[in-house]
């Protein structure tokens, strides 16, 4: 039974119904509290009383609970209401893949369906390093969301059916069949090994059905596409759509290999691939260009900066994957530390001129400014002594960088740097101050002020003040502002930022 418009559930004041799945109905709420709105899933009724369906449901907010990423959708809490357990998530405003893909190739072309995969492989890798497997990778599960200042957003859901990658069960092995069929891997069929592989041939098949509009293998029987998925070979997206490069015949063939060692060794690489089969190799490490240049080179160089943003991913993935299967490692003049390094190196251009921003905070900063960062940071500007933004190209003797958190607790963080590299002094909070402290970290060593501030519209925030005193860091001062106090921000954000 839907829940009515308007009314409250949970303490959430519904606001519209937002569609639904095998599990539950997904609702556009009011957050009670915070000034924000969530997606609110409520088990279906006809599940309320049946025990594994339930388990499921507090399993997808478990297993996606554990995830903090930006193209992974967060969850933010949980409960039940008269025996009707839901879900609080993260709501972006958007579609997902399924609608792109129905809505036909003038929406969904060959480029965009790239940049989708490039981002959705980050945050299935992601997945991979905690340990887990989606296992129900499809158009379905990725969310696609339009931003007016940057790139679109890309994230992945639907953890129902996930499990931690030693949990091999697979259709064979008498636990159902552990994702849609029209995307599932052959190990999940027959009984075999299932590790993350599983969800880089998922991806693939995704890949295909943006790429043609159709599923890899349409045939009119369930049985009849998992024969297929075991025994027929990858289709080519070429001979789907005519104007699919022929490049892409390979990389779908690869990410659908019926083996999973002759397949990519993340989603991150599979990306990778499909990046280069687009763009000739000298057009894909180009770097954001400044909000001036024409819509046709900004483009491109949006693409190029997301090809920047997976290259540590991927390398860094493939890298762990490869020691964690035992394979050998590659020769040092192709071997994943110097992939890193370019990487890096490509990732402090696209930054360039405030690369000295950049590298003094790699771990929390997006990989270029137009991407995402930890914990949702995004929307990067620079700023004029009076708080305006300026453009990205200015040079000043100080670069004051805002950018845009989760709101959770975190809604913005302000990071202040002398370009000379020349020191710094800490500053605690100006108005309330309710703490200080020392603190160190391998990363160095300095000081931490909280504290409390009235904001312009006369809300009560917190805010932390950190200095750092190491060589690489001290010429910057770092401010947090979020939560409704600075000892409710110092616990949730600082304990556990990248720094």
């Amino acid at each position: 039974m839907d829940i009515a418009e308007g009314t409250t559930f949970a303490g959430y004041r519904i606001e519209r119904r937002l569609g639904a799945d095998d599990l539950g109905v997904t609702y556009l709420a009011q957050h009670p509290r915070l000034p924000r709105r969530d997606a609110l899933k409520v088990l279906s009724d006809e599940y309320a009383d049946k025990p594994d369906f339930r388990a499921r449901f507090l399993r997808e907010a478990e297993v996606a609970a554990r995830l903090q990423h930006p193209n992974v959708v967060a969850v933010r809490d949980c409960g039940a209401q008269d025996g009707r357990l839901w879900v609080a998530m993260q709501y972006m405003g958007g579609v997902d893949v399924d609608e792109l893909i129905r809505r036909g190739r003038t929406e969904l072309n060959v480029e965009r369906a790239v940049r989708i995969v490039v981002e959705a492989a980050r945050g299935l890798d992601e997945i991979h390093r905690a340990g887990l497997l989606h296992r129900d990778v499809r158009p379905g599960s990725i969310l696609v969301a339009e931003q007016a200042d940057g790139p679109e957003r890309v994230l992945i859901a639907d953890f129902g059916i996930a499990r931690d990658v030693g949990d091999v069960t697979t259709v064979a092995g008498g636990g159902g069949m552990p994702g849609t069929v029209a995307y599932t891997a052959p190990e999940q069929i027959n009984g075999a090994a299932v590790d993350d592989r599983a969800d880089v041939y998922s991806l693939g098949c995704t890949l295909y059905h943006m790429l043609t509009g159709s599923v890899p293998f349409r045939r009119d029987s369930p049985g009849a596409v998992m024969h297929a998925h075991l025994n027929e070979p990858p289709p080519r997206p070429s001979r789907g759509n005519p104007s699919v490069p022929t490049a892409f015949d390979s990389v779908i063939a690869k990410a659908m290999a019926k083996q999973p060692q002759d397949r990519y060794p993340s989603c991150g690489a599979l990306a990778t691939a499909a990046t280069a089969a687009l763009l000739p190799a000298s057009e894909t490490m180009v770097v954001p260009a400044p909000a001036s240049c024409g819509p046709d080179r900004r483009r491109l160089l949006l693409l190029g900066a997301v090809v920047v943003a997976i290259a540590v991913v991927a390398v860094t993935v493939s890298a762990v994957h490869r020691i964690s299967r035992n394979e050998p490692a590659t020769s040092a003049a192709s071997g994943p530390s110097t992939s890193v390094d370019r990487a890096a190196a490509a990732s402090a251009a696209a930054w360039s001129p405030h690369a000295v921003v950049f590298e003094a905070f790699s771990d929390l900063l997006p990989a270029t400014p137009l991407g995402i960062g930890y914990r949702e940071l995004h929307d990067c500007k620079f700023l004029d002594q009076q708080g305006n933004p300026i453009s990205f190209d200015t040079r000043a003797p100080i670069d004051r960088l805002n950018c845009t958190g989760d709101q959770d607790p975190m809604e913005q963080i302000i990071l202040t740097c002398n370009t000379d590299r020349s020191a710094m002094k800490p500053v605690g909070p100006q108005e309330r101050p309710e703490g200080a402290e020392r603190w160190t970290r391998p990363s160095g060593a300095g000081e931490l002020h909280w504290g409390n501030y009235t904001s312009r519209l006369g809300g009560a925030l917190g805010e932390l003040e950190v200095s750092f005193e190491s060589p690489n860091r001290n010429f910057c001062r770092l401010r947090v502002i979020g939560a409704q106090s600075g000892a409710d921000l110092r616990t949730r954000w600082w304990l556990d930022a990248p720094l």
